[in-house]
């Protein structure tokens, strides 16, 4: 498909009229009308797929889901009502295309920050620390606290070996009501506030170790909702220190919410296919609570909806299964649930190959391709190993751009999007990405064009990740590729894990070895490098 707009063109949040695709009803939630938006039932061939599969038809979605998000405090993360409405969006767009879409719901820790915490000392000195100096944990309780500040087992020294507040002994002696200081190191920071709510502290303030970097706010998490009551805060070196003393007073305040909620996932499939070998195809959903995320991931959920769309009347050779995961942004919840629902089953077997689309429309973007064989990134702490077949999925992902005439780099499986439960269960797996925090290269922008030394997308994780954010000629070209990925497996399955009969014609063609110029992007998915499931437990 071809679109005549300049280079990285953008729209503006209200530039496209929804055109009674969707309508607002009053419980805030968008329904789909009846029309499917596909042209034509047999797209059959990746030539006919991707000439349905128009830029248009994925930006029309994208202006559905940010016009959702606007509706609904500029959000549509899970848990909220903008997710919700977004997952009636898919399932009304679905629905009107032919499929059957199911809804399979999961609970999920929810968490968030209404406004930030507040540390004071009262005694002997008025101190009000800044951002820099106080920060809450994650899955916090909520409150405001004021007293006596006592410290546990410590005496503010710098130490990366203490470990204070990590026994119930280290409490004796300490005054109920009272709000309890605690240095960090030796065990996680739940086990410290728990200890400390125990032992009847009104709030806890957990506070740096001093030594190397660990000297600012301690931006750590208690692993869940419900597992401390009280507020929690972290604290600089500095401002913990300051706070250790005879007749030291102060306030804490947080205000947060912090519960487990219900999310979902939406799951359609073709009506035939093989049910043995099925190619999954799939995109997150949600965005973060900070903005409505049309890139992250808008683009992905919005490009394979008009993937599915698009061939929801093929007859497929292999069963087609597209998925829409939910709470992707804490922690590929949603599709951690739905992998460990498949293996509970003993149905992971079904499962051919896993193509993930996490961002395929940023601003100042990269065409990257996941690194299934581990050449341009070995497997390390940044980078896992491709499962048998990941290889094969990413040299057909840069022959197809080579059959187009466009470079394409590489992108490690950092762990950072929900390709993630599928390798780690031996699935094949592969898929494309644009580029978030990371910084553009010199060589990258001779490649894919753009701005060198800025990031692919400036808005990633922000309130301004909304239709002014994309790139429609990356949009275009990953959509493309989208397209002739997903009705190429639908087909055959046979160069990558070795199941079902060639395709009738198709026989030997030039070979593209990957971008010769490299051009690659470590980060790999949309998930924020900071957010580790270990971090959940670990005292960081």
């Amino acid at each position: 498909m071809t679109l005549s707009l300049p280079p990285r063109a953008r729209l503006g949040r209200s530039a496209l009229a929804l055109a009674g695709s969707v309508a607002l009803v009053a419980s805030g939630s968008f329904a789909a009308n009846a029309a499917p938006t596909y042209d034509a039932s047999n797209n059959n061939s990746s030539k006919k797929l991707r000439s349905a599969v128009t830029v248009e038809k994925v930006v029309g979605h994208l202006t559905a889901l940010d016009a959702i998000a606007e509706a609904n405090g500029n959000t549509r993360s899970s848990g909220t009502e903008g997710y919700s409405a977004s997952v009636d969006y898919i399932v009304g767009k679905l629905t009107a295309a032919g499929y059957k879409p199911t809804v399979q719901p999961f609970l999920f820790p929810f968490f968030a920050e209404l406004s930030p915490a507040v540390l004071e000392q009262s005694t002997p000195d008025g101190v009000t620390y800044g951002p820099d100096d106080v920060a809450t944990m994650t899955y916090s309780g909520a409150g405001e606290a004021s007293g006596a500040i006592e410290a546990i087992d410590t005496t503010g020294t710098a130490s990366a070996t203490g470990t204070s507040g990590c026994e119930a002994a280290d409490f004796a002696g300490f005054t109920p009501g009272s709000i309890a200081l605690i240095q960090r190191g030796g065990c996680t920071f739940a086990v410290k506030a728990a200890n400390a709510e125990e032992a009847g502290a009104t709030a806890v303030i957990i506070f740096n170790t001093g030594v190397g970097a660990n000297t600012g706010a301690v931006a750590g998490t208690l692993g869940a909702p419900d597992l401390v009551g009280i507020p929690v805060v972290g604290a600089s070196f500095a401002a913990g220190t300051d706070l250790i003393g005879d007749d030291v007073t102060g306030r804490v305040v947080v205000d947060t919410i912090s519960e487990n909620r219900e999310t979902y996932n939406v799951i359609a499939e073709t009506s035939g296919g093989n049910p043995d070998n099925v190619v999954m195809i799939g995109a997150h959903l949600d965005s973060v609570l900070a903005g409505p995320g049309i890139n992250d991931n808008g683009t992905g959920s919005a490009g394979i909806l008009a993937v599915a769309e698009g061939m929801s009347k093929v007859k497929t050779a292999n069963k087609v299964r597209f998925a829409w995961w939910g709470a992707e942004e804490e922690g590929l919840l949603g599709s951690e649930h739905y992998v460990a629902d498949l293996v509970a089953k003993d149905q992971l077997d079904s499962v051919g190959l896993y193509l993930n689309f996490d961002m395929i429309g940023s601003p100042n973007f990269g065409r990257f391709v996941y690194d299934g064989d581990n050449s341009a990134f070995p497997v390390g702490p940044g980078a896992a190993e491709g499962p048998a077949g990941s290889g094969q999925i990413e040299q057909d992902f840069h022959d197809y751009f080579a059959s187009v005439g466009l470079a394409s780099g590489e992108t490690a499986f950092s762990g950072r999007s929900d390709y993630g439960p599928f390798i780690a269960e031996g699935i094949p797996a592969g898929g494309l990405f644009t580029g978030a925090e990371g910084i553009k290269t010199a060589e990258q922008a001779a490649l894919f064009g753009g701005v060198a030394g800025a990031p692919y997308d400036a808005c990633y994780h922000a309130a301004c990740d909304d239709t002014d954010n994309l790139s429609l000629t990356a949009l275009d070209q990953m959509s493309d590729a989208v397209a002739h990925l997903t009705v190429t497996y639908a087909m055959s399955t046979l160069d990558v894990n070795g199941a079902g009969a060639s395709v009738k014609g198709k026989g030997p063609k030039d070979r593209f070895e990957g971008n010769p110029l490299g051009g690659g992007t470590e980060s790999g998915g949309g998930l924020h490098p900071e957010h580790d499931h270990d971090h959940d437990l670990a005292d960081r």
